[in-house]
């Protein structure tokens, strides 16, 4: 984007008859990003509005000119139905749109979408597979990964050893990593054989690393980690690794409901579709 197009933004009358919806609820709602992504782009000057550089918090309408990373952001007064994936992670795959190693990733498996893109909800590293989320209604993302929501996200690990029953309300109680305290809602072990042990653990947060960095604190080594379960949504489990189901437009619409999101702003119907690899 030229520099000279792009003046200090000035500051909007959200009263004005022409303000609509805040600009990071408007461009997650069509699926542009988070709203912490697109805050994050807010601050460093990627977003202008009829070529003044955007404010957090600015109201706009579908008459507005919004320019990201240089490119027009089409508004539509049709708000169409958000869409929502389900995808089975192997492990080997990280969660970005590229990698300069050259790894796969889990956006090449993934259906192409129209004048939108699939936010990830939350990431799962190289080394850890299951359930990965996808969607291109930023608020729906922004509700599941947001702090403050505190949704669970629940994973079967194995492991080399096994723990004893003060490790484990330790873990319950919470342990001090170096960014903070961590702990697990709820562990308890599933069963094993000789120094192989699978437990279930929860947590309300997705920092890096977090279960695998709680069970090494005991010198633990975590051997596998499987996200079964983000807040409602489960992994199903007849779904392949390295598959993608989407949800119909009536599974959207529950989904939604079930995390108190306005299900009527949205009117275009949602195609059903899986896709197997292999």
């Amino acid at each position: 984007m030229a520099k000279n197009l792009v003046k200090k933004n000035e500051v909007i009358n959200e009263n004005d008859s022409n303000s609509g919806i805040r600009i990071q609820k408007m461009l997650a709602q069509i699926g542009v990003g988070s709203r912490r992504e697109i805050e994050r782009a807010i601050i460093e000057k990627r977003i202008s509005v009829n070529n003044i550089l955007a404010e957090i918090g600015q109201s706009v309408s579908n008459k507005d000119r919004i320019i990201f990373d240089g490119k027009l952001i089409k508004l539509n007064s049709d708000k169409s139905s958000p869409r929502i994936l389900i995808y089975n992670k192997p492990e080997g795959e990280i969660v970005s749109e590229s990698d300069p190693k050259g790894r796969a990733t889990v956006f090449d498996h993934l259906p192409k979408i129209k004048n939108a893109k699939w936010i990830s909800i939350g990431r799962l590293d190289f080394n850890t597979s299951g359930l990965l989320i996808f969607t291109s209604y930023g608020e729906f993302a922004n509700r599941l990964m947001h702090p403050r929501y505190e949704i669970d996200r629940e994973y079967s690990v194995r492991v080399l050893g096994k723990l004893t029953d003060n490790q484990i309300s330790q873990l319950r109680v919470g342990i001090k990593l170096e960014d903070g305290i961590a702990r697990f809602e709820k562990i308890f072990l599933k069963g094993g054989e000789g120094s192989n042990h699978w437990y279930q653990v929860i947590l309300k947060e997705g920092r890096n690393r977090e279960v695998r960095r709680l069970f090494e604190f005991f010198n633990i080594i975590v051997s596998r980690l499987m996200r079964v379960r983000f807040g409602e949504i489960v992994l199903p489990t007849n779904l392949k690794k390295g598959s993608y189901i989407e949800l119909s437009k009536k599974e959207v619409l529950k989904t939604l409901s079930k995390f108190n999101i306005n299900d009527t702003e949205f009117n275009k119907a949602q195609i059903n579709k899986v896709r197997n690899r292999g």
